[in-house]
């Protein structure tokens, strides 16, 4: 599933094509995805005005004049594709059209059919009730080293739960998490209520630093992430840990004979990746 990376480096992708479009038409060719399409999506958008794209969490929201609010979702597979012009034939996992008053068309495409389409008004979007739990944002002023801790006090859950945990932190996803606790050598078995002070400020930090990476680097493309303009990410070629069990990490002076290098266990149902050594 992208994550919030994938997700920031769709939203900057888009924002060229739609930031001050108006849409001329909307072409929706099935009735649902992960939840039933409004009926009157076509009606409410056409002639109206796109103010902007923001993103909360792994949603994009694009903000329309009238004071409508787009909530999209990309799922597990999802992908949206800005065509400036001459956009080809739709094929059968392509699912909406957004066309805009410059001829280009904006297209959503999803083959799991996991994604989300759905509507909202400013004045409502924040008690919407796929956003009204969501915890900080972790690149906004809002999440820094005292709001984490507090949001992991008296937690005994293993942190590397907490973090997946929408409610906690938003956006972050199984690559991220991975990737940020290693980078501030704390153990993703540790209890989240001991990640306090220097340790919160050192995850604090890590997460910052590695999601900006990802962002620079276009996100991660393991399956069916692709920017708007068909480029691959390429975070993977970075990756510290995430999928490198057996591999000595970096800066490793560690016997990966003796140790077995990078680690792999399983913590509520995913894959976990980390080094024993570093991490604690």
């Amino acid at each position: 599933m992208p994550e919030l990376p994938e997700v920031e480096t769709v939203r900057r992708g888009l924002a060229p094509a739609l930031e001050n479009a108006t849409l001329t038409a909307v072409q929706v060719r099935i009735p649902k995805l992960r939840w039933p399409l409004p009926p009157d999506l076509a009606e409410r958008l056409i002639g109206n005005r796109v103010e902007r794209l923001t993103r909360r969490a792994k949603y994009l929201l694009v903000h329309m004049s009238d004071g409508c609010v787009v909530i999209i979702h990309l799922g597990m597979s999802g992908h949206m594709t800005v065509w400036p012009e001459d956009a080809p034939t739709p094929g059968r996992h392509d699912h909406i059209d957004f066309v805009t008053d410059a001829g280009a068309v904006i297209r959503f495409t999803d083959p799991r059919r996991f994604g989300a389409v759905l509507l909202d008004h400013a004045d409502t979007i924040d008690d919407h009730k796929l956003l009204s739990k969501l915890g900080p944002d972790p690149l906004s002023n809002q999440f820094n080293a005292e709001e984490l801790a507090r949001r992991l006090k008296g937690r005994s859950s293993p942190i590397k739960a907490a973090l997946m945990d929408q409610r906690i932190v938003a956006g972050l996803g199984n690559i991220y998490v991975c990737e940020s606790l290693f980078r501030s050598a704390i153990s993703p078995k540790r209890k989240s209520g001991t990640v306090q002070g220097k340790r919160a400020e050192a995850l604090t930090a890590a997460i910052r630093g590695v999601l900006a990476d990802a962002i620079a680097a276009g996100g991660t493309s393991l399956r069916d992430h692709v920017s708007p303009d068909g480029t691959l990410g390429y975070f993977q070629h970075q990756f510290s840990v995430y999928g490198r069990q057996g591999e000595a990490c970096p800066g490793c002076t560690c016997d990966i004979e003796k140790t077995g290098g990078i680690q792999r266990l399983v913590q509520a149902g995913r894959s976990t990746f980390y080094c024993s050594r570093r991490q604690r």
